[in-house]
């Protein structure tokens, strides 16, 4: 018998009878159903988010600041059961899980610190003869009532993304998370009904897609923060009207491996980078342009890397490596392999598939035309090239649709800064993978990668508007 699970409208469990199934990617059993939300309690949740604005708005800092700690030290006092949440609904192995868990009752905890320093700046105004006497005070506001749709591969943190800063700057928000992954959001509902939080901060609504128009249409809401696939985001965009929109979506993630560097710790943390969770990371590395003097070497390390992987079932302490989300994106993985292979590719490494779990994948020969190059995979696939000049593989870099991390092993401090200037990116991570992330740092991307960035002070100015007040001190 699954349990059943309730959605949550402020502070208040929910229940409605139409429910969805959550499986475990790895046994492709339920372990829970969930409630959906209807449009009517979407519409309801909105309008509490915007009577409880009146509130949050006058939130002091310092309370404001413990809010978020008290949830960072719910998070903590509930690891296992988070981790185990997490391991079970995204078949992420449970020692990434784990990591999650850590890093999201981290975002909460740099968001208490960033509670207090929202602040403004005084401006002299005199810089011209017609404003001689006046200042300016500028100030952050809070914008009001924001909406947050967020994806299956990090269920905890990319929540905690858009939940911490709202709840930081003094924003309600209500959550749509995804459905495939509901759990650990609904978790985290729990951990806030223990808070201090003012009823309607937050209300978390697994829903259809179809009734969740209201989360980007509503004008109540004053901010949808996304994170998903472009193709959403972009008509997210669109039907967003006058609202602010932050667009999180895919990525195409490249790295340049160049003569000087370090072999080993390159192929490390291209292998972790490339199949953590197997591939299912925005910025997961899916391909690799290697200097030709080091190919074959680097080839070698790359595999002894890949051998290191454990792959089985996520629950396991010792495995490192397991199922893609569901079986649909398995068989997608294995298609785009295969056409590829058809085309011209080998298969370095890899390219087997049992279920919803898809070996890590090395390919070689791969033309930039092919899914696996241009596309976003968003599955175990990397795809490893030898390059000659540098120029050329900047090129390389930059020939995708995509730009939201990408990375360089060498330490050369001329092309570090030729990368900085010329990756058409978001993020240029040196000398580790450009899945590198840390939550304070901002976060987003150009292209199709969308526009906005996350990381908790950068996602606070989003929520928030300056507003200017002018003093006139002349006495003149």
């Amino acid at each position: 018998m699954t349990q059943r699970h309730n959605f949550l409208i402020g502070k208040e469990w929910r229940e409605r009878g139409q429910t969805i199934p959550v499986v475990n990617p790895h046994t492709q059993e339920a372990i829970a159903e969930v409630c959906l939300a209807g449009r009517d309690e979407i519409l309801q949740a909105i309008s509490l988010a915007e009577r409880a604005f009146d509130k949050t708005r006058n939130l002091p800092a310092y309370l404001r600041s413990r809010i978020c700690g008290q949830t960072a030290q719910g998070i903590r006092s509930r690891r296992e059961e988070f981790a185990r949440t997490i391991a079970l609904e995204s078949g992420k192995p449970l020692v990434f899980a784990r990591a999650e868990t850590d890093r999201a009752a981290a975002t909460f905890e740099i968001a208490a610190e960033e509670a207090k320093r929202i602040g403004g700046e005084v401006l002299d105004l005199d810089v011209a003869e017609h404003a001689r006497g006046k200042i300016g005070i500028a100030r952050r506001f809070p914008i009001g009532p924001v909406a947050g749709i967020s994806p299956f591969n990090f269920p905890l943190n990319l929540v905690a993304h858009k939940v911490a800063p709202a709840l930081a700057c003094g924003n309600p928000i209500v959550l749509k998370p995804s459905s495939t992954t509901p759990l650990s959001a609904l978790l985290l509902g729990k951990v806030l009904m223990e808070t201090e939080a003012v009823e309607g901060s937050l209300s978390i609504l697994p829903c259809k897609s179809a009734d969740a128009a209201p989360l980007v249409e509503d004008p109540r809401l004053k901010m949808v923060t996304f994170t998903g696939s472009a193709p959403v985001g972009w008509d997210i965009k669109r039907r967003a009207g006058k609202k602010k929109a932050v667009l999180e979506l895919g990525g195409n993630a490249a790295v340049i491996v160049e003569s000087d560097a370090d072999l080993e710790l390159a192929a490390k943390k291209i292998c972790a980078g490339a199949f953590a969770f197997s591939g299912q990371v925005c910025i997961s590395v899916q391909r690799a342009f290697v200097h030709e003097s080091r190919f074959d070497r680097f080839m070698d390390l790359l595999r002894q890397e890949i051998g290191k992987l454990k792959i089985g079932d996520p629950l396991d302490e010792t495995v490192t490596f397991g199922p893609m989300i569901d079986l649909e994106n398995a068989e997608r993985i294995e298609a785009w392999v295969g056409e590829a292979v058809r085309s011209g590719a080998q298969i370095v490494t890899g390219g087997k598939r049992k279920g919803a779990l898809y070996e890590p994948t090395v390919l070689a020969g791969v033309d930039p035309a092919m899914k696996v190059s241009c596309q976003e995979a968003f599955g175990p696939i990397l795809t490893v090239e030898p390059y000659a000049d540098f120029q050329k593989a900047i090129d390389r870099v930059n020939d995708s649709d995509f730009g939201l991390q990408s990375g360089i092993f060498t330490n050369q401090m001329d092309k570090v800064m030729q990368a900085f200037d010329r990756f058409e990116v978001g993020g240029v991570i040196v000398n580790d993978a450009p899945t590198f992330r840390v939550d304070n740092m901002p976060y987003g991307g150009i292209k199709e990668s969308g526009f906005g960035r996350e990381g908790v002070r950068y996602s606070m100015e989003e929520m928030t508007e300056i507003k200017l007040l002018v003093l006139n001190n002349c006495k003149d």
